[in-house]
């Protein structure tokens, strides 16, 4: 290389050429030569195409042949002395060679004959420059003349040019020079050649010189000059100057060349008119067209970089910005109208206004935008407006024509379409860019404050209201569009998709959506062709499917959000509305029903009718799948409409042929077919999303399409899984748990495969695994109880085993107890559950799992979750001994000595069983009982609870309970026993009484217990039977105290029932020896006087195949209050049962009650669920939206526990003085209150559900854990605060519970 030819020489400088073009956007964007040099050095770490470069290519060679003998030699050194220990680890070999390299001679002698090669090379690269650039000028001057047609970008633009057609580093002497050169009073070549150098210099260096000042002027005057050639050099040099320069310095070009457009638009050498349209052919056009192009380029470019700069930089592009959007002339100018203003220009580059959106994104930006345009430029927002209602105006009187096209598509489909723009296609772009640019106005605050505008031709100021009554308008007043205008868009330019769009994004923010949709005449805007169709009035509209399914879509937005749906069902201000004009729901709901009747003539035998249900019904379902939404909605019968057009489906979809395997489906089902069966999985979607409510999923019952609903739902889900793998939504998991809540929804759960599907998932979780993962990855050791990968299905089955779905999947089933289990073996249902991982009482049970802890550990942690529901360990322990087979497997689990059996071994099983045990056995709140924990403690002693292996448990797990507190007479209180024991001294009675009760409730709680409070709810139960006013049932038979009663039998439920009753009262000193007989009499004569009462049905459920309920947990807590009476006791409850609270505290009393219609009865559905749950879910919503968010982020129902603690009283969850207040708060104040008291226990725990939620335990948590600290007589006051917003709604509903509820 030390001898380079000339050959050579010109090779070289071909490649450093071509290195130096192509990082030269990154070396001119420097703001120093430091800079660029910077740059270079680290060329390789920022360039992904460093290595492909030829001069790299070339010098990588070069150090190879010259080098390259030397890197393996040292290479070889090295390695061996690692061999031997000298060196350790690469990168100290790698620094070795590389050291050992550069001190080497070679690399000497290498590094001085390239240094020497390269001075030659760039010395002759500089000196050819001045040449090259001169050869260059000629080229220049004999290609002039350019295309007219192409993208401006490409004139602009210097990609083209050549390394040494690049920047020249200026003096400040030849900069001044330059600008006296640029001076218009100079001869014509002189300029040219001044442009010529000025395009090669460095745009940075020229912007933050001294002279840039007077060269700007000069600039911005050239640009007038006739000659284009002036333009297009400046063109360029400001194109090179965005695209390299900062902000602070391009600022400055900007506003230059708005200024020259503003000076040039208001000269009287522009005279261009709208209705004359515009040909972008011609030259002048053209070149205006590109300076536009250039300043709307740096619009949607400068926000990126501005917010680094000072504010007042900013403020002088937008302010330049704005000056040149308001150019107009005069209004009394004779061809004001017809002004084609900068607005038309910058709208056909940029028709969705771009630069506006990027513009008002950033709150920095937005703020200066928003000030100015409300100090200075509020024109430019009443140009906007004019526009839209121009062509509103237009769209109006087309549509009154009933004209399908207008003119706009009419001509844009002319042959002259790509260099000619018509009138009405300029009005048209300007209307779209003004339509985008309000649009993105109205989503801020302090945009929707500069409204309402006054129009010059207008006296009445326009609103936002108006303004969006008019987009709403647009929606199906706009003409239709064939398919070929505007084919050379990818996006849809019609008024009605612009303006849908616009809406969405309303839709989505809160408070934009709350000013500017949430008002009633935006809504009767949105409804006016619905509430056409449905008066049968005149209907004008362009596509009336198309409109109706943007309007549903609109409509389905607003009712997805809370705010949202209370206007559509209350309207504005949330008040009733008047009769003559209903809310949104009452009118969406009755087109929607007649849609489905197909009473409406117009959409007769449309193709998109089916489009046009399923949107309004999803509209309605945003509704009626809340408590609310589904309130307002009873009265219509929907859920019957919905239901009858599935079963006219449901018999088409039969006649469908069944795809044959293999065969092309176009083929074997005709597309008819295929429509038939998606609209009927569209109405059964639409029927499941009832049983979102309890009430709901009540009416859903009625329409008999639970069955199909539910196989829908497992299809869905099945599907869904196998494609994504991902369990279901929270929405869905959440019916899933409604379903289980009740006898129907249980059994449809097990028909339709869901409850094997969940059972098989669970197995091969816990037992099998995934063999695709096992193979490659083997299976941790789990550190928790339940596993993580088992978490979900555990919590699956939580929701799922109800005490009504235990009844009906367990009932009379016998555990299998096989003497062999394959290992192939799964199962399949809840006993093989039951029978494989809790009730291990067999060595073949035990051998046939591959992880026997883990997996009784999880049978054992479901089991303690579902006997905390008493009746569900009634029917476990009457069927299965489920006490006896723990006792046993302690017993077993014990240490060898040489005496005998020693003591139980503590670990994972005998703890967990230990706590079952005990839990099961035990009655007791928070206070009343101690349960051991599942853990062990660090320490001596890490498990300090003894453990045992027969009855009775040690008395270390019952509390002490608290000595009475002496009596002391108390005003309030001899005042309220004064009132209830002269009931017919006063007028007003019962309100007097329930005052005094609250007053001494708040008071002193503590003295309303045990023989007071018992006299206090029998006087006062007492005195309203004997009123008619206050008896809701028909009075039954009193004549069911006899002795042969006595001789019947209880069924092994209802003794254990009984035992554990007794057990509990005895514990609390309220009952005596024989106690056990006292209560059977009670419970007996309880079943004969409400037998009297009930109907008979034909079932397959087996909660109604039997006159018996569940466990009567009401009527043995009244056996306890009246201290085992049993003569006050069925007293009590014979007056009790005529009231309407005996409907929901005492669940027996309307067990196959002749007092419901037979459709509820046939349900299994208690009201205690389709009501007081309801409601419950609906309060908890309103009043405690964090809690209600927490459980349906869980995918559980808070209707499930509610349901679960009404039935049994509150037992487990409270102590018995908080029980006993549950009950005469309710006695003395009101059904409703049992609603109230549930309310209070969530806010009481909401801090807990809230964590829980995170948990991912909540189900497990609220089932398990006790209330504590939760006393009744703290929240009443906040009881009587929600009675006095709800009770009006929620009497009335509970009053209906005789009526036929669909």
């Amino acid at each position: 290389m030390s001898h380079l030819t000339s050959e050579d020489e010109a090779h070289l400088q071909s490649m450093l050429r071509q290195l130096l073009q192509s990082v030269k956007e990154k070396i001119t964007g420097a703001p120093s030569v430091e800079c660029a040099e910077e740059i270079l050095l680290h060329l390789e770490e920022t360039d992904e195409n460093f290595h492909n470069y030829e001069f790299v290519k070339y010098l990588r060679q070069y150090i190879n042949n010259t080098v390259g003998s030397v890197i393996e030699e040292e290479t070889e050194k090295c390695t061996s002395a690692q061999n031997q220990g000298e060196v350790s680890g690469y990168d100290t070999l790698v620094q070795r060679v590389t050291k050992k390299t550069r001190e080497s001679k070679e690399y000497r002698e290498m590094m001085h004959a390239l240094k020497n090669v390269m001075m030659v090379v760039v010395e002759s690269l500089i000196n050819k420059f001045e040449e090259d650039r001169m050869l260059n000028k000629e080229s220049d001057n004999k290609t002039k003349k350019e295309h007219q047609s192409g993208y401006y970008t490409d004139n602009c633009s210097d990609s083209d040019s050549s390394f040494n057609q690049s920047y020249t580093f200026m003096s400040q002497e030849q900069l001044q020079l330059l600008v006296e050169r640029l001076d218009p009073i100079q001869p014509k070549e002189v300029r040219q050649e001044a442009l010529q150098t000025l395009c090669f210099a460095s745009p940075s260096d020229i912007l933050n010189s001294e002279v840039w000042p007077n060269l700007r002027k000069h600039l911005t005057a050239s640009l007038s000059d006739p000659d284009a050639t002036f333009s297009e050099k400046i063109l360029r040099f400001y194109a090179k100057s965005f695209s390299s320069s900062p902000f602070n310095m391009t600022r400055e070009v900007y506003t230059s060349l708005a200024s020259h457009l503003e000076l040039y638009f208001l000269s009287g050498e522009f005279s261009l008119r709208i209705s004359a349209g515009l040909d972008v052919s011609n030259t002048v056009i053209n070149h205006l067209l590109k300076k536009v192009r250039l300043l709307n380029e740096y619009q949607k470019e400068a926000p990126s970089s501005w917010i680094r700069h000072p504010e007042k930089y900013m403020e002088e592009v937008v302010e330049s910005t704005l000056s040149l959007l308001s150019v107009r002339h005069e209004t009394n100018h004779p061809a004001s109208p017809d002004f084609l203003s900068p607005l038309y220009f910058l709208a056909l580059l940029d028709i969705k206004a771009v630069w506006f959106k990027k513009w008002m994104h950033a709150y920095y930006s937005r703020t200066v935008v928003l000030r100015l345009l409300e100090k200075k430029y509020r024109s430019v927002i009443n140009s906007a407006v004019q526009q839209c209602l121009d062509y509103f105006e237009f769209c109006k009187a087309e549509a009154n024509k009933n004209s399908r096209v207008n003119d706009f598509s009419q001509h844009h489909c002319s042959d002259k379409q790509n260099y000619y723009y018509t009138g009405p296609e300029l009005q048209y772009a300007c209307f779209v860019h003004s339509l985008s640019l309000l649009g993105r106005l109205l989503i801020y605050k302090q945009g929707r404050n500069l409204f309402p505008v006054q129009l010059k031709n207008k006296k009445d100021t326009i609103s936002v209201t108006d303004l969006l009554v008019l987009f709403t308008q647009l929606i199906y007043y706009s003409p239709s569009y064939p398919k070929t205008a505007l084919a050379a868009h990818t996006d849809n330019y019609s008024p009605a998709s612009l303006v849908m769009e616009i809406l969405q994004v309303f839709c989505e923010q809160t408070g934009c959506a709350a000013e500017c949709l949430y008002t009633d005449a935006v809504i009767d805007a949105l409804l006016h062709p619905v509430r056409s169709l449905l008066n049968g009035t005149e209907v004008n509209i362009n596509c009336l499917e198309t409109a109706l399914i943007d309007v549903a879509d609109i409509l389905a937005r607003i009712a997805a959000v809370e705010d949202g749906l209370s206007f559509l069902l209350y309207g504005e201000n949330e008040k009733n509305v008047e009769e003559d004009r209903p809310a949104a729901v009452h009118v969406i709901v009755q087109f929607t029903k007649k849609l489905l009747h197909d009473n409406i003539s117009l959409l007769s035998g449309s193709k998109s009718l089916p489009a046009v249900k399923g949107a309004f019904i999803f509209v309605c379902r945003q509704m009626y799948r809340t408590c609310e939404g589904l309130q307002r909605l009873i009265p219509y019968g929907l859920h019957e409409s919905i239901g009858e057009a599935w079963k006219k489906m449901s018999l088409l979809s039969e006649r469908v042929p069944t795809p044959v395997t293999g065969a092309d489906s176009t083929s074997s089902i005709s597309l008819e077919s295929k429509d038939i069966l998606l609209w009927e999985e569209a109405l059964l979607d639409s029927l499941l999303n009832f049983s979102a409510t309890p009430k709901g999923l009540f009416l859903l019952h009625s329409t008999g399409a639970t069955n199909d609903c539910v196989n829908f739902l497992f299809s869905r889900l099945s599907k869904k899984l196998q494609e994504t793998n991902q369990y279901e939504e929270f929405g869905t998991r959440v019916i899933v748990s409604q379903m289980a809540s009740t006898p129907t929804g249980a059994v449809a759960l097990q028909r339709s495969g869901f409850v094997k599907a969940l059972v098989t998932e669970l197995w091969a979780l816990l037992e099998c695994g995934k063999d695709d993962v096992r193979i490659t990855q083997p299976k941790s050791t789990p550190v928790d109880p339940i596993d993580q990968s088992c978490q979900q299905s555990f919590l699956s089955l939580v929701n799922l085993l109800t005490y009504p779905a235990v009844l009906e999947l367990l009932n009379k089933q016998d555990i299998p107890n096989k003497p062999t289990y394959s290992l192939r073996e799964v199962p399949t249902d809840i006993i093989d559950i039951i029978d494989r991982l809790i009730i291990l009482n067999s060595e073949a049970k035990i051998h046939s799992l591959f992880n026997y802890e883990q997996s009784h550990v999880f049978g054992l942690r479901l089991l303690n979750v579902l006997c905390c529901d008493l009746n569900t360990l009634l029917l476990l322990e009457t069927q299965y001994k489920v006490s006896q087979v723990l006792l046993t497997a302690q017993k077993e689990n014990v240490t060898e000595t040489s005496e005998g059996p020693g003591d139980i071994i503590i670990d994972g099983l005998s703890v967990e069983r230990n706590h079952v045990l005990v839990r099961i056995n035990l009655i007791g709140g928070p206070q009343e009982r101690i349960l051991p924990l599942r853990g062990l403690d660090k320490g001596s002693d890490p498990y300090p609870w003894p453990m045992f292996s027969s009855f009775p448990l040690p008395k270390c797990y019952l509390a002490e309970i608290p000595r009475k507190t002496e009596f002391r007479q108390d005003k309030d209180l001899d005042k309220l026993l004064s009132l209830i024991k002269t009931p017919e001294k006063q007028t007003g009675w019962t309100e007097i009484c329930r005052k005094q009760f609250c007053k001494v409730m708040k008071a002193r709680p503590d003295v309303i217990s045990g023989t007071i409070l018992a006299e206090l709810i029998e006087k006062f139960v007492s005195h309203l039977s004997e009123s008619r006013l206050d008896c809701y049932f028909s009075p039954g038979n009193n004549k069911a105290m006899n002795a042969d009663v006595k001789k019947e039998s209880l069924s092994s439920v209802q003794q254990l029932g009984v035992e554990m009753t007794v057990r509990y009262g005895k514990y609390l000193n309220l009952l005596k020896e024989h106690a056990e007989n006292r209560l059977c009499f009670v419970l007996l004569n309880c079943e004969k006087f409400l037998k009297e009462q009930q109907r008979t049905v034909v079932s397959s459920l087996c909660c109604l195949q039997e006159p018996r309920a569940a466990y009567d947990w009401f009527a043995s807590s009244v056996f306890l209050m009246m201290s085992g009476d049993q003569e006050k006791t069925l007293t009590f409850l014979q007056q009790f049962s005529s009231l309407l609270v005996s409907a929901f505290l005492w669940l027996p009393r309307l067990h196959l009650s002749v007092h419901l219609p037979v459709t509820t009865v046939e349900s299994g559905i208690h009201p205690v669920y389709f009501c007081s749950a309801h409601y419950i879910e609906m309060l908890l919503k309103a009043e405690l939206p964090l809690v209600f968010s927490a459980f349906h982020m869980s995918g559980f129902s808070p209707s499930q526990i509610c349901l679960q603690w009404i039935t049994q009283c509150f037992w487990n969850y409270m102590d018995w003085s908080e029980i006993c207040h549950y009950i005469a708060i309710c006695i003395f104040l009101g059904p409703d209150y049992q609603i109230y008291m549930c309310i209070s226990v969530f806010r009481h725990l909401q801090q807990d559900i809230l964590q829980h939620k995170e948990a991912q335990d909540l189900q497990v948590f609220l089932k398990e854990e006790a209330l504590r600290g939760f006393r009744v007589s703290d929240y009443l006051e906040y009881m009587e605060s929600l009675e006095a917003i709800y009770r009006p709604m929620l009497l009335k509903d509970m009053m209906n519970i005789k009526v036929q509820n669909t």
